[in-house]
């Protein structure tokens, strides 16, 4: 065989394997069809305060007021324009300096060595979905936009724009999707057990 006959069949199959790989990553993840998560604080504790816990959000005037203002079981961010003061502890408790948002709980009871406190910002265009997946604790969501949708074996859960709602135990499985007209902007609480995966695949019948 020619040289360049062979050069031109390499450079075809090469052409055709990038191809075929195009439309494989075009068609397992449209750039349009994503549930987004984003990270965006965390801390780890030993031990958590005693009797019923709730998540309290605050908004605070800048981001050094609320760290400043952290106590142990709080966590400081700045998230959609707003600063952010997430801090779980007792029903109807303040903090000096924020203006609270939302109470949400009471959460449902955890026992671990170890605990991770962490917030993610998560959604998409409507009708995108999570996996169905499980947490080792219990998951707050605030929403910050659009509608959220939460199916979990005991059915489906909504809450709209500017509401919250609290998710069930630990290693409950569950699939959160967007179910407005509009894009999906969440917040997600979490208190897990640190020792643990912080999310693992599981199935819904």
């Amino acid at each position: 065989m020619k040289p360049h006959s062979l050069r031109a069949r390499r450079i075809g199959a090469l052409m055709f394997s990038l191809c075929a790989f195009g439309l494989m990553t075009s068609a397992s993840m449209p750039a349009d069809s994503k549930f987004a998560v984003e990270p965006v604080v965390e801390k780890k504790l030993k031990e958590l305060p005693p009797g019923p816990l709730f998540w309290r959000l605050e908004n605070f005037p800048t981001l050094a007021q609320a760290q400043s203002a952290a106590g142990p079981t709080s966590l400081a961010a700045e998230v959609a324009g707003k600063v952010w003061l997430f801090t779980l502890g007792p029903k109807d408790g303040s903090t000096p300096g924020g203006t609270k948002v939302v109470e949400i709980g009471p959460v449902p009871p955890i026992s671990a060595s170890e605990y991770l406190l962490r917030v993610i910002r998560a959604g998409g265009p409507p009708g995108v979905k999570s996996r169905i997946h499980t947490h080792p604790g219990p998951e707050a969501f605030y929403v910050l936009a659009g509608k959220l949708g939460q199916r979990t074996p005991h059915g489906v859960a909504y809450a709209e724009a500017g509401t919250a709602m609290i998710g069930l135990g630990a290693n409950t499985p569950m699939e959160v999707f967007s179910a407005g007209t509009t894009d999906l902007d969440q917040l997600a609480i979490f208190v897990v057990d640190a020792d643990q995966p912080f999310s693992s695949p599981a199935s819904l019948d």
